[in-house]
């Protein structure tokens, strides 16, 4: 029975178990669907289009500031303005978000001109796009 998949199995990614309808092979491993969806699905912050798209939307729709984003971008952001700006680590860890996550979130917040990077001495963080 070569190709079967056992009856169930562990994710890779987070270690949850696996019943074998619910298994996800790529590259030799094994995930559940929220994981393999998460590690292939990246938003580019530096997209250009995106930021002119969301642009528009956001002046159409009357939305100014924090007014449209979601409870967790709405948090990030005013962490991130209430500190002067913070490490994308220390993001992750604050709201308990994957690296990933913490990644797409601030590229969303980026095409809405509402943060962006900064070099420090100490590396990279996210600020105010006004900083």
């Amino acid at each position: 029975m070569a190709g079967e998949k056992s009856s169930s199995s562990v994710c890779a990614a987070c270690g949850c178990q696996l019943s074998a309808e619910d298994i996800i092979e790529e590259g030799g491993e094994t995930f559940c669907e929220d994981c393999y969806i998460e590690s292939r699905h990246k938003i580019q912050a530096c997209d250009p289009w995106a930021v002119r798209s969301k642009k528009i939307f956001r002046e159409e729709a009357g939305l100014e500031g924090t007014e449209g984003l979601t409870e967790l971008q709405k948090a990030i952001y005013d962490f991130i303005v209430s500190r002067g700006g913070a490490k994308k680590e220390e993001i992750a860890e604050k709201f308990g978000i994957s690296a990933r996550e913490t990644e797409n979130q601030f590229a969303l917040l980026r095409h809405c001109e509402l943060l962006k990077g900064q070099k420090r001495a100490d590396g990279v963080y996210l600020v105010s796009f006004d900083a």
